[in-house]
């Protein structure tokens, strides 16, 4: 057995460290996320030993290496996965999110002593036991996000519960060795990618996020009255299982003590990062992930810069409905399904659950969602009683998914259009680089007061001096439009407002 299982001489009052160490020497220099079960297994076999404090902290402390190399093995089989997240991955997701439910009580546990008025001294400085803490609780946070799936009940409880008790002791702001962040800061990372609407990006773009707030971020101080100088503003109710409430959508309660942290100084660098990267800077050059380099990354910065600096109250008020719709996902999809209507496409069946004048949640009812992509284009077209006299795909963009289990999936979907035109991209300037298709999209006031043009992500560019539209609309015809800016900006699609350009 390696020195790294070395562990306190003093003799056991049962069997059951012994064989979580010998566990522990099997799985040594594995590097796979199979041991997610077996590693779970020794979690509860030493929440049944009485093994002391001291011991008790140090096989964790063992423990939580291999649930890290579980957790860092399994994070990139997360990349991309098409929705609802079939059976056997969800299974495996979530016998690890239980392993690191169980190992973060277990380390709360262990901080009982801190308590404890018969407590002459510590096993050890509670500082690293919050920060692990931490680091389980943002790796199972991590995880719902990455699945789409809804955080596990609980969890915002625990992590408030870690930071209450690392304010308490008042080792909240103390850092941790070798550079690591202190339980704050690692408290407010968290906060900060669960407020940006984790359910509204791809796992790509999650990935980024996390990246970023990590590199770039700098230290939020929390406050015990709310800053009323600065925007951005969230509140905190520690005893609620739910991560932070904008102050512009909901005051908190007056019977609760809340805490607050503005996040208009990170937007604002947020988008000095997006203005540097537009003037040609590298994203090394920034410090920023390589991701930000791409159309998919710029779209993010912008969007987190809305998120965290100017959280949106709802314009329109929710209708709950209960109507059924056929549904075209993806660009290409929706392109082939307009060009050519007589041939069958990808279609599944969905119910409306609510709907407003910018758009709809939906839930799934039959059909295949394979193409299905946080972020890409969608269609809907009421069936049955709502079915319209002149049929119209309403095109709009997937702005959040949630799926609870492998037979269940919600949407929301921001409506861009009541129709749209599919049409073919020339760019003079580049004739050797083929026709692209693309979607025409009308204005649409109040939402929209120009017509916009979606296309695939990075193959259009705000700085287009002319484009050349082929339209095959009852009759075959040609437009010259300009691109004016980019309003929207997904790892999927882009959409341009456009201008004719005899108005330029």
């Amino acid at each position: 057995m390696s020195d790294d299982f070395s562990i306190s001489s003093q003799p056991y009052m049962d069997d059951h460290p012994k064989a979580i160490l010998e566990w522990l020497a099997r799985a040594d220099g594995r590097t796979g996320a199979n041991d997610a079960g077996e590693l779970h297994q020794q979690l509860l076999l030493l929440r049944e030993s009485p093994t002391p404090t001291g011991q008790r902290i140090q096989l964790l402390d063992l423990l939580y290496k291999h649930a890290e190399r579980v957790v860092t093995a399994e994070l990139p089989s997360l990349q991309e996965i098409s929705l609802p997240v079939p059976r056997r991955l969800r299974q495996r997701t979530g016998i690890i999110q239980e392993l690191l439910e169980t190992q973060i009580q277990e380390y709360l546990n262990t901080l009982s002593e801190l308590f404890d008025p018969r407590t002459t001294a510590l096993h050890r400085a509670p500082n690293q036991t919050l920060r692990w803490v931490m680091q389980c609780i943002a790796w199972h946070i991590r995880i719902s996000h990455l699945i789409a799936a809804p955080n596990g009940i609980g969890v915002w409880q625990q992590l408030h519960a870690a930071y209450r008790t690392a304010r308490r002791l008042g080792l909240a702001d103390t850092a941790g060795p070798e550079g690591e962040p202190s339980v704050q800061q690692s408290y407010i990372r968290i906060l900060l990618a669960a407020i940006a609407q984790p359910a509204s990006f791809c796992s790509s773009e999650l990935a980024f996020i996390t990246d970023y707030i990590e590199s770039s971020v700098k230290p939020i101080e929390i406050l015990e009255t709310p800053p009323l100088d600065r925007n951005g503003v969230f509140w905190l109710d520690l005893d609620q299982d739910f991560p932070a409430y904008a102050l512009a959508r909901r005051l908190p309660p007056g019977d609760i003590l809340a805490l607050y942290f503005a996040c208009d100084l990170v937007a604002r660098d947020t988008r000095e990062h997006l203005a540097e990267l537009a003037k040609g800077a590298p994203a090394s050059s920034l410090g920023l992930p390589a991701f930000a380099d791409t159309p998919a990354g710029r779209g993010v910065l912008r969007r987190l810069g809305q998120l965290w600096g100017k959280p949106a109250t709802r314009r329109f008020p929710r209708r709950r409905q209960y109507y059924r719709v056929n549904l075209c996902a993806g660009l290409e999809q929706l392109w082939k399904l307009i060009r050519h209507p007589e041939i069958e496409g990808q279609i599944s069946e969905w119910m409306v659950t609510n709907e407003s004048p910018d758009g709809y949640s939906l839930m799934h009812m039959s059909g295949p969602t394979s193409h299905l992509r946080v972020g890409d284009m969608v269609a809907v077209q009421p069936t049955g009683e709502r079915a319209e006299q002149v049929p119209n795909w309403h095109v709009g963009i997937v702005r959040w998914a949630i799926s609870e289990n492998p037979e269940h999936i919600e949407l929301g979907m921001q409506q861009l259009a009541s129709h749209a035109i599919a049409a073919e991209v020339i760019r003079p300037l580049e004739l050797e680089a083929g026709n692209l298709s693309a979607l025409i999209l009308p204005e649409m006031p109040p939402l929209r007061e120009l017509p916009a043009l979606v296309a695939p992500t990075g193959k259009l560019n705000e700085r287009e001096r002319r484009l050349i539209l082929l339209v095959e609309q009852d009759n075959f015809g040609i437009r010259e439009v300009r691109p004016t800016a980019i309003t929207e900006q997904t790892s999927s699609i882009e959409v341009f407002s456009v201008v004719p350009d005899e108005k330029l």
